[in-house]
């Protein structure tokens, strides 16, 4: 047996030299309480180094006790051999500790990332499109409520729907641990749902799989029991705030959930007329369920994009935004989608900022791995208060977390514009039109960018092309009018006035565009005229008033500073 002689914890173990407690020598333990104990390292060096040594183990000659017992004279004082032993003891315990981090990583099998894939449907109909796909969806959404796993997004993952895809590669593109493949069939009522859990570090082993037998009645039920196996297949060590998002119940009502997905499903296309499907089976969902509050915020997100894609003017669309997400906070105030939804409508309609950011930085708090409420945050309120800066942090916040998803990208590209980065700007924008060339923001985007490095000819090719038979019509004569402008060609681009001041007699136009051109021609005047009909209309690209280079030339006319002061702006 040894002792530690200053903590006095006893070790039967002959092999130690030092106390784990405090680092002393030990020295050899007494066979009975009366026996002395012996110091095993002793040295008589008259070195200051060595005198707290010699106190502490009140030598009283020269000898070295060795782990068999036998007593050896020091040579020379300290025996080398017994000088290195710390050192020693310091590359075990260091070795030991790493070598127990990376195996206990390893053999725990535990997954800190996941991409949950589009579910293939199996059915053969059509119309069972938004189970397969508003399933893998909720899983995500259900998934990503967890704060120490990170969840490839339903934006990224989606561009797999429909390919044959290869597990290992996708975690390779999406930078997880794990992938989670599934099949859905629908006979009648009756329910079929296969799914796979991949952990892709390990040359695709399958840490789980499971099928369910399941009635459309079971689906929301079926839904939680998945992502709760999951859950516990991940092997997350999880407390129960931490699974609070994860088990929360938003719908107890199977038939509004189904409907809800069939909402979530067409939203996530992104055009007019699926808007208005998404809200019409929102709305559905709310009359099942007068409390599904994802349903109202669901409503608020379709009627704040619809101003944003200039598919309804913004005094008809922002209204009712904020009236449902209003309605959704009164239900959940935990829901940081409506306090995301309620900051957006705020800022681009009301101008309130100071409401704003604090709805956005709630949002964020709330759950801050939602991408899309980085951008709006950035799009929606950095950039008008002229914190270009602080709005590329947020949107390079966005990117990161859902580097494949066309709307942050291009929004991203938005960010570096309106900061004056314009190699930024092309380079972000040539990018995102990689992802998709037929992406309509992302054209719209690269055409900005043309703009700003002086590209001319590349821009008026680009908004010739895509303006014919596109929703984003007016967005492309835009770009084409100021195209014209900046290379002096003045004649076309008031042509393209006259063409968008028709348009604008059948639908909603952006006075702001006809704005930003005459400004470019030169044309003051007739610039302030239209920016005061655009503050009427409560543009949503008035949210670049501060940053943008084709208002430069107003800048140092008391009426624009006066616009500013209408809008709530800081000069």
């Amino acid at each position: 047996m040894k002792r530690c002689p200053e903590c006095r914890r006893d070790y039967y173990d002959d092999t130690l030299l030092y106390c784990l407690d405090d680092g002393n020598a030990l020295l050899e333990g007494p066979a009975s309480m009366d026996e002395p104990t012996t110091a095993i390292l002793h040295s008589t060096g008259d070195t200051p180094g060595e005198a707290p040594t010699r106190a502490q183990i009140h030598t009283t000659e020269q000898t070295a006790v060795l782990p068999s017992g036998i007593r050896e004279p020091l040579k020379n004082g300290i025996d080398k051999r017994l000088l290195a032993a710390p050192f020693l003891l310091a590359i075990i315990a260091l070795g030991g500790f790493f070598g127990y981090r990376y195996f206990t990583a390893s053999d725990s099998g535990q997954i800190n990332s996941i991409a949950v894939l589009p579910f293939e449907n199996r059915s053969g109909n059509a119309d069972a499109e938004y189970l397969s796909d508003g399933l893998a969806d909720s899983l995500i959404y259900r998934l990503s409520q967890l704060p120490n796993l990170k969840v490839s997004p339903t934006s990224s993952v989606f561009r797999y729907k429909g390919k044959e895809v290869d597990p290992q590669n996708i975690a390779k593109e999406l930078g997880v641990d794990a992938v989670m493949t599934g099949r859905i069939t629908q006979r009648g009522d009756n329910l079929t749902i296969s799914v796979n859990l991949v952990d892709t570090r390990s040359g695709g082993k399958s840490l789980w799989g499971e099928q369910y037998e399941r009635k459309m009645s079971e689906l929301l039920a079926t839904q939680r029991e998945i992502a709760g196996e999951i859950t516990n297949k991940l092997q997350l060590k999880l407390t129960s705030d931490e699974t609070k998002g994860q088990a929360k119940s938003y719908t107890d009502n199977n038939d509004a959930y189904q409907i809800y997905l069939k909402g979530r499903y067409h939203f996530s296309k992104r055009t007019k007329d699926d808007f208005l499907k998404g809200i019409d089976y929102y709305q559905q969902a709310i009359e099942l369920d007068p409390n599904f509050a994802l349903a109202y915020a669901g409503i608020a997100y379709c009627y704040n994009s619809m101003a944003k894609n200039l598919d309804r003017a913004p005094n008809e669309a922002i209204p009712q935004a904020k009236s449902a997400a209003k309605r959704a906070l009164e239900i959940d105030p935990t829901l940081a989608e409506a306090h995301a939804a309620l900051a957006d409508s705020l800022a681009i309609f009301d101008w309130d900022w100071a409401k704003s950011e604090s709805e956005f930085k709630k949002a964020i708090e709330l759950n801050p791995n939602v991408a899309d409420i980085h951008m709006r945050y950035g799009i929606s309120y950095l950039i008008p208060m002229g914190r270009t800066d602080d709005a590329i942090m947020a949107l390079g916040r966005a990117v990161e977390l859902e580097p494949l998803t066309l709307i942050v990208n291009a929004q991203f590209a938005s960010a570096y514009l309106c900061a004056r980065r314009n190699d930024k700007t092309l380079e972000q924008a040539k990018k995102t039109y990689d992802f998709e060339p037929n992406f309509g923001v992302g054209k719209f985007a690269l055409g900005e960018a043309y703009l700003a490095n002086a590209m001319y000819e590349d821009a008026i090719v680009l908004a010739k092309n895509a303006s014919q038979n596109s929703p984003l019509e007016k967005s492309y004569l835009y770009i084409l009018g100021q195209a014209y402008a900046k290379s002096g060609r003045i004649r076309e681009a008031n042509q393209i006035i006259d063409l968008l001041a028709e348009l604008a007699e059948t639908q909603y136009v952006p006075r702001y565009f006809t704005a930003c051109i005459y400004s470019t021609i030169g044309d003051k005047d007739r610039a302030f005229a239209e920016l005061e009909r655009s503050i009427e209309q409560h543009d949503w690209f008035l949210y670049r008033l501060k940053t943008d280079a084709s208002i430069d030339p107003l800048r140092d006319d008391p009426r624009f500073k006066a616009m500013l002061k209408r809008m709530n702006l800081p000069e």
